[in-house]
């Protein structure tokens, strides 16, 4: 049961991303994306997702664990190109050249934080980076992100202890001025679903809140 109880976070996490993606590249029309704390690549990554839909995509990866590597060179239309980078660091990300030779910051891009956020121990950090990224994309810009929280549910010392839960108070500072898409914020197995409401887990078991916003 509890090893259940870990697996269902990490399922509907990823089931988020991938929708948002598949949004972001198809609704959206997005063609650019910058995904921090990424992670180990594995399949329905960000890169595959977009670039299913739009194949000359660009994606940026970043993410300060050394072993993450930069085995995929991207679609020929498009291009991937991974970063070593700490999101505790945007200023540092943001400057790297060759973030600029893969990514224009001068036409829209979708800025994807998902499972990240709450493994910074404070707040205000965690919303000064998110404010400090968007401000430096432009307008049709978008972000993605989610974060745990225990709103639904009460503490279990055993559970995550590596992330640090958020309310939904705290989570949509993240949103600040930024257009809410779909139902907003809500459980990220609510985020604009694609399975019926009765195979779909209670947001007490997911204990993770997404949202997707448009910079105006």
């Amino acid at each position: 049961m509890a090893e259940e109880t870990t697996r269902l976070p990490v399922r509907e996490s990823r089931s988020f991303l991938q929708r948002a993606v598949r949004f972001l590249a198809e609704e959206a029309r997005v063609d650019q994306f910058l995904d921090i704390g990424a992670g180990v690549l594995t399949a329905g990554s960000t890169h595959e997702v977009a670039q299913r839909k739009v194949p000359h995509a660009r994606i940026v990866y970043v993410d300060s664990d050394p072993a993450v590597d930069a085995r995929f060179t991207g679609s020929p239309e498009g291009a991937i190109r991974y970063l070593r980078g700490d999101l505790r660091e945007p200023r540092t990300v943001l400057g790297d050249p060759r973030l600029k030779e893969t990514l224009d910051l001068d036409r829209p891009v979708a800025l994807i934080l998902v499972a990240v956020l709450d493994l910074l121990p404070d707040h205000r950090q965690a919303v000064g980076v998110v404010r400090e990224l968007l401000a430096a994309l432009p307008s049709g810009s978008y972000l993605a992100a989610t974060s745990f929280t225990l709103d639904h549910r009460p503490a279990d010392p055993h559970s995550r202890p590596e992330t640090h839960p958020r309310t939904r108070a705290q989570f949509a500072e993240y949103f600040t001025g930024l257009g809410l898409i779909g139902p907003g914020i809500v459980a990220v197995s609510e985020w604009l679903p694609e399975v019926p409401a009765h195979q779909r887990p209670p947001a007490d078991a997911v204990a993770l809140y997404g949202a997707v916003g448009r910079k105006p």
